[in-house]
């Protein structure tokens, strides 16, 4: 059972980045269809968001690590990359959404 189980979270795992690399490929390689702030924003970020997701993927700990005791400075900290990564996936799926409905819209 556990196998099968694994198997099901493996193919989730690939579908899910096979779509985040496609939708990477797509933001830096077609006109984005996003304002061009939010596409240079996601451009800039996009490569970070990666490498940071599959550090926070392999770690142990909470996904997000908040703490009552922790400065302003270390909440921010925390809190920034989180935000980015979000944002960038947000816009990166709606570029590659939007850049599908407009050449299905075109054909």
């Amino acid at each position: 059972m556990s196998s099968k189980s694994n198997r099901i979270i493996l193919i989730q795992r690939i579908f899910i980045w096979a779509l985040y690399f496609f939708s990477g490929f797509i933001l830096y390689s077609k006109k984005g269809i996003l304002p061009s702030s939010l596409i240079t924003f996601s451009r800039i970020i996009y490569p970070l968001s990666i490498f940071w997701l599959q550090i926070r993927i392999k770690k142990t700990t909470n996904f997000l690590s908040i703490d009552s005791k922790m400065s302003t400075s270390q909440l921010w900290f925390n809190l920034l990359p989180v935000i980015a990564c979000l944002l960038t996936v947000i816009f990166s799926l709606t570029n590659t959404s939007l850049y599908f409905l407009e050449k299905l819209s075109n054909s």
